[in-house]
């Protein structure tokens, strides 16, 4: 559990420098309530990955981390060789239920319970995720919904799904335009001119940037069928380039390419007279060169007169 306490440990070697809201440090009103480091699937790809959920706010909190090269804290009178910075934010756990959901309609194609529909050996504090009231009580904008004597079931519905994805696609669109965050390929200015609105950026890059955000939620063929659903186009692809030619090398060695006094003689002496001149070489023939002194004798010992 994650407490007030645990800022205050000594340093030990597994301790980690976090940034959360307070209200997450508070010390809860029961034992039993409090925050939760717990590892579910992500949505996007089904592996496992680190959460902190809030009992006592319900709430369910992605877990970041800032990493760099050869970093470290110092913490009180300990150095952390971990160097990682971990921030929480809060996100929408209906994404998580949505995993669920479609692996359920894949298997199984009906209605059933979500609590049968949350089931996982592998990750069993999946349950947690029915106690986000929030993502609960949103279940109808992902699934068909019908009530049998008092009791809720549930289908997954990939037309229901879309639209709820596009309102999210245009919540952030929204979210970037008044944070005036640069996009598309305006993001290479933005460390030097951040306040400035960029005029380039059209609503298609304001919304494939979106949608990519999204995507990182859901599973791939999802975010494919999202795209179209968006209506936006095929990016092309990356244009094909010429081969490269290999250079062709000779069987003698050559040296090390940064000496460039030194050259493969060998191979120049086997060239014969009469091998085809390149057109460089061609021109440098018709020049006249009576008077002119070979390049060698500027660096050649200079003679001694004697008395």
């Amino acid at each position: 559990m994650l407490t007030k306490k645990t800022r205050e440990t000594a340093a030990r070697g597994d301790q980690w420098v976090f940034m959360a809201k307070d209200s997450l440090l508070d010390l809860p009103k029961k034992s039993e309530e409090g925050a939760l480091f717990t590892r579910l699937r992500n949505p996007s790809t089904g592996e496992g990955a680190l959460f902190l959920f809030s009992s006592h706010a319900q709430q369910l909190f992605e877990i970041k981390a800032f990493n760099e090269d050869y970093h470290s804290w110092f913490i009180g009178q300990s150095v952390q060789h971990d160097g990682r910075f971990f921030f929480a934010t809060p996100m929408d756990s209906l994404f998580l239920l949505l995993y669920y959901l479609m692996k359920a309609e894949k298997e199984q194609g009906k209605f059933q319970p979500v609590d049968q529909v949350v089931v996982d050996e592998e990750f069993p504090s999946s349950s947690i995720l029915l106690q986000c009231t929030q993502a609960m009580r949103s279940l109808h904008h992902v699934t068909t919904e019908k009530e049998i004597g008092n009791k809720k079931f549930y289908k997954y519905s990939k037309e229901k799904t879309l639209k709820w994805l596009k309102k999210k696609v245009e919540q952030t669109v929204k979210a970037l335009k008044n944070s005036n965050i640069c996009v598309g390929g305006a993001v290479h200015s933005a460390t030097f001119i951040r306040s400035k609105q960029v005029s380039d950026v059209t609503e298609e890059g304001y919304t494939r940037y979106a949608h990519g955000l999204v995507s990182e939620y859901i599973p791939e063929d999802l975010s494919a069928d999202l795209s179209k659903y968006l209506g936006l186009a095929e990016l092309p692809g990356p244009a094909a380039q010429p081969p490269v030619k290999k250079r062709k090398l000779s069987d003698v060695p050559v040296e090390a390419a940064e000496d460039y006094t030194k050259s493969n003689t060998t191979e120049l002496k086997s060239k014969k007279p009469n091998s085809k001149m390149t057109a460089a070489q061609k021109s440098l023939a018709k020049v006249d060169k009576s008077g002119m002194k070979n390049i060698s004798s500027f660096f050649s010992p200079k003679s001694t007169s004697k008395k």
